[in-house]
Order: C-alpha cells, then structure tokens, then sequence
C-alpha cells in the first residue's frame, strides 16, 4: 500500500467526461458522419435452422441506389487466427466466422447470409427483400435439456464433446451439442453425504437475459484506397475489434485502425464484432465510408445475451451447522456456438464457503439461438443462484439464521477451492458476511402478510490482463494522461485521480483523453472488472517514471546528484541546503532543461484480487396479482479501496437492479426458434418505478496485489439479487418457487393451484 491517508483516492470529484456527455458533445456511434458515405443492412435468416441451398442477389444489386451487396462469398474463406477473446475462452476464429455469416446452413433466427448498402437507409431496406434466399428448413432445439438428448437435432456437425477433468481430457467421436464437460472436485462428496444429517436438493431454471444497453450496436468502416481500414464502432474493446477484423478479413494488424467513440451500454455485451466485418467488405466494393446499425429486435435475436441454464444443487450439513458435502451440476446454452460461462459458473458457485469435499460439474451446449455473450459476471448469477437458494433452505431446516450458518462456513485466506486453487492472499468474504448481519436492515423486523425477506451471497474473481497507457507533463504543471481502455463506468476518473495521489497532485491536473488503436499501445477490453485494477498498475507506473525524471531535472538545476532530491507525496521536490519546487514550478522550467517529459507503460498483472459481496432483500407479493414488490434492498460488498465511492455505489446500484430483473420479469419467449418478445415494451426490464432507493454499505478489505488495494466492483453485485429475491419471495408466500423469472404469472400460478 502507498499510504492510508489519501487527497484524491476516496473523494468524489466530478467526472471528467461529464460535461461533453450532459451537453451532447460526445460522440457515440451513431454520431459518426463522413462525406460520402453509404448506408448498409444485414439480410438475415427467417429460420433457426435451415440449409442455405441457394443465395440470388441480382435484384437487389439492379436496385437504383444500391451501390453493393456482398455474401459469405466476399470473405477469405480460410481465415488464419486467435480468433475473439471475451471474458472467457478464446472463440475459435471458424465459429467467429460462421457467426459473423452463415455458411451452407443458418444456425439462428437471424444469422447474417448476406448485407447491402446503398444511398439511402431505406432503400438498403429495400433491397433486402430483393436477396432470395433459398432454404430447407431443419428441426431446431432452443432448451439446453432436450439438446442434450441423443435425438436431439445437431446444430453442430463437426462438434464433438470435450471431457476435461482434473485427471483426463477426452474428446468422444461422436456429433453432440455438448461441446464440453468439465468437472472439478476435492474430497469426497459421496463419504461427505453420509457425514452429512441434513441433505437438501433442488433443480433450477433460470432464462436468457440480455444486457439491455439502450445504445444499439453500430459500426462505420471505410477501406481505404490505400489498403488501410478504419472502423468506428461502439465497443467495450477497441483492440479487441482490430484484431477480430485482421483476422477475418485477413489483414495485417497495421493496417487496421479502430478508432475511439464513446459507448452506450455494454455490460459485457458489446465486446464481439457483428456489424464490423460487412461495414468493411461494402466499403471496400464502393470505395465509400459505410454505415450500420440494428434495430432493437435484431440486438434481442442477433446478439450475445447471457446463458439460460439449467442446475441441479445438492448440499449436506451437521445439526451444527458444518457444511460435509456441496455437490452441483450446471448444464448452460451457449447459443449456435460453444463458448457459454460454464466454466466461470463452476468457480463461482460455492467459492464462499469452506467445504472439504465438493463436486461440479458443468456442461456447454449448444443450441439453435444466437450466441451467448459476457453479461456482468458471466455466468455466476445462474450458478451461484442455486447453490445460495439451498443454503437459504438448509438454514431454515436446520433452525439456523442463515448468516449464522454463512459465517461458520465462510471461505477465508487460504480455503482450498474445488477448481484446485486456494484463496492465498487476504479476501473480505467474512468481512461482507458479518456486516451484512450487523447491518440495521438485517436486524430490522419485518411483519405483515405475504412479506418476506431472502439474503444471498455473491463471488467474482475479478481479472487482470495487459494495459497500456502513456502521459506528458505541460508546462502549466498539468499532466495529459492517454489511454486505451474503453471507459463504461468512470474508469476516466479512477485512473486519473490514481495519477493525481501518486503525484501529489489535484485531480483536476489530470487530463485523460481515450484514444484508438493507433495512439496507444494494446489495451484489453474493458470487462470481468479489470479497468481500475490493470489500468491503475500502468498510471502508477507511469507516476514512478515522472517522479525519476522530475528528479533528474531538479538535480540538473540545483547542480546536484539525482540521489539527493527526493519527490514527496505532497508533489514538491526537495533539494540541498533545503531547496525546493513544486511540480507546477518544474514543469515551467522543462522548455529549458531538456523539453517535454513524455513516459509511456504496458503491464499484465495478475494479482487481481477476488471480490464477495452480499445482499438483504425483503419484498411484499400481491395474491391477488402475483405482483412482487421491493420494499427494501440493502448491498454490502467488499471492494478493496473504492477509488471513486460515487461511481462504486452507482456500480453496485446498477448491478442490483438488473439481478432483481432476472429474478423477476426479464425473460426470453421462445417459439419455433423465435424470441417473441424482442422489444423493451415486451422484454420487461425493471425501472425507477420498479426499485426502491438501493443501501449500498462499502466494505474495504485492501487487495494486497495493487498499489492502492483496488479489487474490481462490477461484477459481483448482480449475482446475489437472483437468489435473495427468491428466497424472499419463497418466505412471503410459504413457496419453494425455483423457476426464475418469478413473473406475476408464475406466481399466480403458484397462488392458485389446486383450486
């Protein structure tokens, strides 16, 4: 740790970007105009699952207008490469290609098969009508259960299931859905069942979810005559795209240029190239800059949400309340395409507590719908529901109150985890846990008919990655601060004001700028959290190579060796015979002692540190309706040193609200391989109205791998809401309701059986 007594870190300055984006000066997207340019659709499969016998666009090309149409045909066919990286696994670049366009069958409602551009938006409308395209429908499966079936239809022919485990890794020789299954496990949870006297074991549903950005993805792409291509597009990695771009198109890396837009909304959704690719192509048969965009039904069909899942939980204890045995088994759709968070699911699911023996096993499957995507957390809300659901149970059966039976079990420093890991550096899980049950919410009485309350737990381990930023001093003593990371939630200001403790300055001598692929070195997408973290290990880099260089010109002026100035933490140098300069007073001089002090830095830490948080929620259910009320939410997360409290809490605040959607309205209506409800009117996100005042109680647990303890904060908050919730909704009506959403229909469903 630098220090604890902070200027910046922990005040609440105003936001750097907030004037342009209040004002409307910022440029988004869909903000982007270029002389010339051209307007580009995507026609796209009617059909989940279909052969694509034949492709004839000679009418749309005929269409006074249209300016160019371009096919699977108009892409390198043998694409070489990584392939898109998320916050998981590698995507391999043929399934990225295949998504991108369909080949010889679509694999989706509205998988791309062919895209226009023309003069005008609508007659590139137009012309999508004019592109016949010739199908053989083929049955489609959009249940991650019947998938798994051997008389399931194959999505994927060439697929074939990976068994990974921690003694074997086998691939069967068989066409499944099943791209992989993977086990972890410690112990012995058949011997930890028999030690166990009480058992319980529920089945769990949760449904797709979307991120619900309100910006739609958009792209504008022009192709150079000089072979170079430059794209504007609204993504949460700019570096991200470039490389996807290199790669399909196959383009030298150099020659790709992505340039810095502002963003609005991703949550882990804007992180894949949709619209990219074709922007490109039609730019380059044209000559022109072309422009795309979707229409919210298309981001509902076409692009990532989360997983639906489905998950079987089964936990033991003794009367005393020791956990013997945690057994789970997570089963998740991952769309067209393998790649669902299974694999962060399994991590997450039982990672605050302290078991000996344990068993989870999780499956990817693939299914005809469009491919999942990150969402905040990727995968642990649909884990992690289940696992807390149960214990909510387990404490009830045994009399306990379940933070109580929580903090007997909580993981601690050094808890050996089922994915073979241990927790080695300090962790606040049982800090978290104990403010949630001294907090006043949790002591507070709750009567009254059909109210209940629920609590609920949630883990993210956060992520590192590499990060490059770069930074000048002016001579008017302030500090240009360039960077490469997408800013979704403030990370202007909490990189900045990291800048401004390190050097002993104010947070308005900082000035961040957001540049594109061309201005900075690699940068990894902002998301899994890692923004604050990473980037905060570059600026304090960037800090120790300022304070080097100051020291070096003081010396130069004060005729002495560099050994015998030191830079203090209030930014004023000191010298000799009891010399000193402030930064502003050295900055001044550089003109005349060398120039202009210009440092750059790129790090890859991985010393991230993982995050708890927990959550309090009670409700009040209409029988007459099935409508669930919130009545009160209170939020405790440990977030290591929170930079920034205002954009920590709103971080928090946000989160909540989209896990109480999950739990309660947000869902996809499948028929016949279509969503039904592809419109925010229909697709029922909570809003202002929906959602009281949210109580967010800061818990600061320094994470030890970073210079000011920062541990990510915005991923974690929207695991516990789903399980709280229902847990809550489950002791206001006497339920054990465990198919999310809980939507007045269901539980007036539930309200009326039997009669």
């Amino acid at each position: 740790m630098v220090a604890t007594n902070y200027k910046v870190v922990g005040t609440r300055p105003i936001r750097p970007d907030g004037t342009d984006k209040v004002t409307g000066r910022a440029q988004y997207g869909g903000d982007v105009r270029l002389t010339g340019m051209l307007y580009g659709r995507v026609k796209r499969s009617p059909h989940a699952h279909a052969l694509i016998k034949r492709i004839d666009t000679s009418k749309a090309e005929a269409l006074p207008g249209v300016k160019a149409v371009v096919t699977r045909a108009d892409f390198p066919q043998h694409p070489t490469g990584v392939g898109e990286l998320e916050e998981g696994p590698v995507t391999p670049l043929p399934y990225l290609f295949d998504r991108v366009i369909a080949g010889h069958k679509a694999r989706f409602k509205g998988h791309a098969v062919a895209a226009v551009c023309a003069t005008d938006p609508h007659i590139a409308e137009d012309a999508l009508n004019l592109i016949e395209v010739e199908y053989e429908v083929l049955p489609a499966v959009t249940d991650v259960r019947e998938a798994m079936a051997d008389s399931a239809p194959i999505v994927q022919e060439e697929l074939r299931t990976w068994t990974i485990s921690p003694l074997d890794r086998a691939q069967d020789d068989k066409p499944s859905n099943i791209a992989s299954h993977r086990t972890f496990a410690i112990g012995d949870v058949e011997k930890g069942f028999a030690e166990a006297d009480v058992i319980i074991e529920r089945e769990f549903e949760t449904s797709r979810y979307h991120q619900g950005y309100i910006e739609t993805h958009n792209a504008v792409a022009h192709w150079n005559h000089d072979g170079n291509l430059q794209v504007w597009t609204s993504t949460q990695g700019y570096f991200g795209v470039r490389n996807s771009m290199a790669e399909l198109l196959q383009l030298p890396i150099s020659q790709v240029t992505v340039n810095m837009v502002e963003i609005g909304g991703g949550f882990g959704g804007k992180l894949q190239v949709y619209l990219e690719p074709f922007a490109a192509l039609l730019s380059k048969k044209t000559g022109k800059p072309v422009k795309m965009w979707m229409t919210r039904d298309e981001v509902f069909e076409v692009t990532g949400p989360t997983s639906g899942s489905y998950a079987r939980v089964k936990i033991g204890a003794k009367r005393d309340g020791t956990f013997t045995a945690m057994q789970g088994y997570l089963a998740y759709e991952g769309g067209a395409y393998p790649g669902a968070p299974v694999f962060q699911g399994m991590n997450g699911i039982f990672a605050p507590y302290d078991c000996p023996n344990q068993l989870i096993d999780g499956y990817d499957v693939v299914v005809n719908m469009s491919k999942s995507a990150a969402y905040r957390a990727p995968g642990t809300p649909a884990s992690m529901y289940p696992s807390e659901a149960v214990i909510n149970e387990l404490a009830d059966e045994l009399g306990m109150d379940p933070m109580d039976l929580r903090l007997k079990n909580g993981s601690k420093q050094g808890t050996q985890r089922a994915n073979g890991g241990r927790f080695g550096a300090p962790i606040g899980n049982v800090e978290v846990m104990q403010a949630m049950k001294d907090h006043p919410h949790y002591r507070s009485e709750l009567s009254g008919e059909y109210r209940g309350r629920g609590v609920s737990m949630g883990f993210w381990g956060n992520a590192g990655g590499e990060s490059s930023s770069s930074a000048s001093i002016n001579t008017d003593g302030t500090v240009s601060l360039v960077l490469g990371s997408v800013d979704i939630g403030g990370t202007r200001a909490s990189l900045a004001m990291q800048l401004a403790e390190t050097l002993g300055l104010a947070m308005d001598d900082i000035h961040p700028k957001i540049v594109g692929t061309d201005a900075v070195g690699f940068t990894g997408n902002t998301g899994g959290s890692r923004t604050t973290f990473a980037g905060g290990w570059a600026v304090q880099e960037l800090a120790d190579q300022i304070k080097a260089k100051l020291v070096e010109r003081a010396a130069k002026i004060w005729d002495c060796q560099p050994d015998g100035v030191t830079y203090g933490d209030d930014g004023v140098l000191r010298g000799p015979e009891g010399k000193s300069m402030t930064f502003k007073q050295l900055a001044a001089q550089l003109p005349r002692t060398g120039g202009t002090i210009d440092v750059g830095a790129t790090v890859n830490y991985s010393t991230q540190g993982p995050a708890f948080g927990g959550h309090i929620c009670d409700v009040e259910v209409d029988p007459d309706t099935g409508k669930v009320t919130i009545l009160r939410y209170t939020a405790v997360q440990d977030v290591g040193t929170a930079i920034h409290p205002s954009y920590v809490e709103g971080q928090i605040q946000g989160a909540v609200a989209q896990g109480i959607g999950m739990a309660l309205s947000e869902e996809y209506f499948m028929k016949d391989g279509s969503m039904v409800n592809a419109s925010f009117l229909d697709y029922r996100m909570p809003t202002a109205l929906d959602i009281p005042m949210i109580d967010v109680h800061l818990v600061e647990v320094p994470n030890p791998g970073h210079p000011y303890g920062v541990r990510g904060v915005g991923e974690v908050p929207i695991v516990p809401p789903l399980a709280a919730v229902q847990t809550a909704v489950n002791n206001a009506l006497g339920t054990k309701l465990v198919k999310l959403p809980l939507s007045p229909r269901v539980v007036l469903e539930e309200l009326t059986k039997g009669e």
